[in-house]
C-alpha cells in the first residue's frame, strides 16, 4: 500500500504546512550535549512552526507521543532513534517526518542530504519540501518486520551478530571487521529471486537489501540508492570471485564499493531469499540464527510509506523555477 502524498503544481512535491508541530528528542544521542531540548524548540518556532517538545525514555512513551499526532514531527537524535519514530509514523500521510541528525552514524540524514549542526539543520528546514520516503518490509521464519536502511545476511549480518556493543560504536572498527570478514567468510551456493525472476545459484560474501546508501556505522555499500524510488537495491558479493582485504578497504573509503568487480547492484521491488538457518539483520537489530528451520525471507519495497521534509538549497530552488518557467 502506497501513503498518499501531496504534490504540489505540475506534480512537484508540496512545500510542508506550518503549523503545530512535535519534537522527539534523545538525550542520549552522541550529539546531544551540543543543544538543550529548549534550543531545538527555540530553532524550530524560528522558521515557522509552533512546537511541542515531548519527552521518552521508552518505546511506550514514543507511542503515546505519536498516538493521534498530526504535522511535522522534528526527531534529535540518532538513526535508532529516527527509525523507531519512522516505524511508528509508517503509513500515516498526514505526518511529515524532519530529521536533525545527532548521532554516529546518521545515515538516514545523509541520504536525504541532511548534514550540519542541529540549530543549522533546523535553519535549513525554512526552505523545504516534502517528499516521499520507501520503507522496505520483511516476512522471514522469525515474523514479519519493517526497515529504514537495509535488511541483508551473508558477512555484515555475522559481524553485527559477533559485534560488542560494549565496546562502543566505531565506523573504523565496524568497517575493518567487516572487510576481514568478507576475505574468509565460507557461504553455501543460494538461488534468489528478483521480482520473480531467479538468479544463478551463487555462495554470497555480502547479500545487502538497501534502501538507504549506508547502513550501519557508516558503511556505503549503495552509493546510488534513492529511498523516494519505489525500488530497493539489491547489493552482492560472489564468494568464489570476492577480493582481498585492501580492495574492499579503499573502495570503501573511497565511496565506490558498487564499482568493485566482485560486487553486483540490481534495482528490485520484491527479493526472495533462501532460508537455511543463516542470521539475518533488519537495520541495526539482529534476527539470530535459527538452526534446522528452512524456508524463504521475502523482502519488499513499500514505496512512500512516509512523508519526508527535506531542505531546498538555493540551487534546487534556481532549477525548480527554471522548469516552471519551461
Amino acid at each position: 500500500m502506497t501513503a498518499p502524498h501531496s504534490l504540489g503544481p505540475e506534480g512537484a512535491p508540496a512545500a510542508p504546512q506550518r503549523g503545530t508541530a512535535t519534537l522527539i528528542y534523545n538525550t542520549n544521542a552522541g550529539g546531544s550535549s551540543r543543544c538543550t531540548p529548549d534550543d531545538l524548540v527555540s530553532a524550530i518556532h524560528a522558521v515557522g512552526f509552533t512546537p511541542v517538545y515531548r519527552a521518552t525514555s521508552s518505546e511506550e512513551d514514543l507511542k503515546e507521543a505519536l498516538d493521534g499526532v498530526e504535522g511535522t514531527v522534528f526527531v534529535a537524535g540518532g538513526d535508532g532513534t529516527q527509525r523507531a519514530v519512522a516505524l511508528t509514523l509508517a503509513g500515516r500521510p498526514e505526518v511529515t517526518l524532519a530529521v536533525i541528525p545527532m548521532g554516529t552514524a546518521n545515515n538516514v540524514a545523509r541520504t536525504l542530504g541532511v548534514q550540519g549542526e542541529p540549530l543549522d539543520v533546523i535553519a535549513a528546514y525554512g526552505r523545504a519540501e516534502v517528499r516521499p520516503f520507501d520503507l522496505g518490509r520483511v516476512q522471514g521464519p522469525w515474523g514479519e518486520d519493517l526497515f529504514l536502511e537495509a535488511c541483508g545476511c551473508g558477512a555484515f549480518a555475522d559481524v553485527m551478530a559477533e559485534y560488542d556493543p560494549e565496546e562502543g560504536k566505531s565506523p573504523l572498527r565496524a568497517v575493518q571487521a567487516l572487510t576481514t570478514t568478507l576475505t574468509t567468510f565460507d557461504p553455501p551456493p543460494v538461488q534468489i529471486t528478483l521480482d520473480g525472476q531467479e538468479e544463478p545459484n551463487t555462495p554470497f560474501a555480502l547479500l545487502e537489501v538497501m534502501n538507504t546508501k549506508a547502513t550501519g556505522p557508516r558503511l556505503r555499500l549503495a552509493t546510488n540508492a534513492d529511498p523516494a524510488d519505489g525500488q530497493l537495491d539489491v547489493v552482492r558479493i560472489d564468494a568464489t570471485g570476492r577480493e582481498g582485504l585492501l580492495t574492499y578497504l579503499a573502495a570503501l573509503a573511497r565511496d565506490d564499493f558498487e564499482a568493485l568487480s566482485s560486487v553486483e547492484s540490481t534495482r528490485a521491488g520484491r527479493v526472495e531469499i533462501p532460508y537455511t538457518g543463516q542470521a539475518f539483520h533488519v537495520d541495526a537489530e539482529v534476527r539470530p540464527p535459527m538452526q534446522g528451520v528452512t524456508g524463504r525471507v521475502l523482502i519488499e519495497a513499500w514505496p512512500g510509506a512516509l512523508s519526508v521534509l527535506v531542505p531546498v538549497t538555493e540551487q534546487d530552488a534556481a532549477s525548480a523555477t527554471t522548469t516552471g518557467e519551461g
